[in-house]
């Protein structure tokens, strides 16, 4: 059983997650579109939740038994995966302030009368986040029209490509689709912030409960009851320990996937 799941605990770890899969095939479908060199491959690095997976094996089994080296290299390669999305929730919401910004400095070059390839040149040069000023460039300069966009830059940036394309065709005004396009993306984001601060309160409240085992545990402990010898050296008790660790990822798990959708 234990050996079961050391092997479960490191699939888990090293299984990528969704947003890994889809955004390596982004990125390989950008490279070959835009003829850049590929970049050095990730495959060499290991993903974090491997490595905070095993660490966490390593240590538990030093001080406890293989069972809690199992669940507690499992917990931490999940902890690591979910901080790992906190990044890239944190930097797609830097990446569309950044954009936000470039779009207003566009639009207002647009409006001083300066060329689409000078105003570019100073949106891009003035963008915070260098990543959205460089995706801003590519959606002026090389239009792509028509497709399907997923996220909110994406789809930001094919409008804006639609804009570029439309007033090179029938010579209408760009500055002003720019400058809807940039009160769209700033409308978006202090939407997506009202969420955030109105979710603080159940994801606290969700972190908090699942603690509360752990508190149970030193309470146990420190009236004498030693729950922690019970639950890693009886039979029963390792039972109830891996259902107990279980229900707490499947709770979180929950919590999150709730939180997720009122952010989508």
């Amino acid at each position: 059983m234990t050996g079961a799941l050391l092997l479960l605990g490191a699939a888990l770890a090293a299984w990528p997650g969704r947003r890994t899969l889809r955004q390596t095939r982004v990125a390989g479908l950008t490279g070959s579109r835009n003829g850049g060199a590929p970049g050095r491959p990730r495959s060499a690095l290991l993903p974090l939740p491997l490595v905070a997976g095993c660490a966490g094996a390593v240590l538990a089994v030093v001080a406890s038994t293989p069972l809690v080296a199992a669940l507690a290299g499992a917990a931490a390669s999940l902890a690591a995966r979910a901080w790992e999305r906190r990044r890239a929730v944190a930097a797609e919401e830097a990446r569309l302030a950044g954009l936000a910004e470039a779009l207003g400095a566009l639009a207002a070059e647009l409006r001083s009368g300066r060329s689409l390839e000078e105003a570019t040149d100073a949106a891009v040069a003035v963008c915070a986040e260098e990543e959205s000023g460089r995706a801003l460039a590519r959606a002026v300069r090389a239009p792509v029209d028509g497709g399907s966009a997923r996220g909110e830059e994406e789809a930001a940036l094919r409008r804006v490509s639609a804009a570029v394309l439309l007033s090179g065709r029938t010579g209408c005004s760009l500055a002003a689709v720019v400058g809807a396009v940039e009160d769209d993306v700033r409308a978006r984001r202090r939407h997506r912030l009202d969420l955030h601060s109105a979710l603080a309160g159940p994801r606290a409240s969700a972190v908090l409960l699942a603690g509360l085992p752990v508190l149970g545990l030193l309470m146990g402990s420190g009236v004498g009851a030693d729950p922690w010898r019970v639950l890693t050296t009886t039979v029963p008790g390792q039972a109830l320990l891996v259902v107990g660790v279980a229900l707490e990822a499947a709770g979180l798990a929950w919590s999150a996937r709730l939180t997720g959708r009122a952010l989508r």
